[in-house]
C-alpha cells in the first residue's frame, strides 16, 4: 500500500505506456486492482453481456453456424444484394 500511495502520480503515465492491470497489495495479498478505465468499461461491458442469457445463447448459436460452415460469407451476401 505504501508503494502505490508513493507511485500513485505516476500510474496513469506508466499504465498508458504499458497497459495491463497493478495488484495493489496488503501485506502479501492482493486487496486491489488498478486499470486503465478503457478496461473497465469492457470488463463491465463484458458482465452485463454475460448476464443476457438468450444474447449468450444467440452468440453461442452463431459460433456453432461458423464452426459446422452455415453461415454465407460477407462477399457473397453483399454480392447477392447488389444482383
Amino acid at each position: 500500500m505504501s508503494d502505490a500511495r508513493n507511485q500513485l502520480r505516476e500510474l496513469p503515465k506508466k499504465l498508458a505506456q504499458d497497459p495491463h492491470t497493478v495488484a495493489i497489495t496488503s501485506r502479501g495479498k492482493p486487496v486491489l486492482a488498478v486499470m486503465l478505465w478503457e478496461d473497465y468499461q469492457s470488463l463491465l461491458e463484458t458482465l452485463e453481456i454475460m448476464e443476457d442469457k438468450n444474447l449468450v445463447g444467440s452468440i453461442q448459436q452463431s459460433l456453432k453456424d461458423i464452426a459446422e460452415e452455415r453461415v454465407t460469407p460477407w462477399d457473397a451476401a453483399r454480392s447477392a444484394i447488389s444482383e
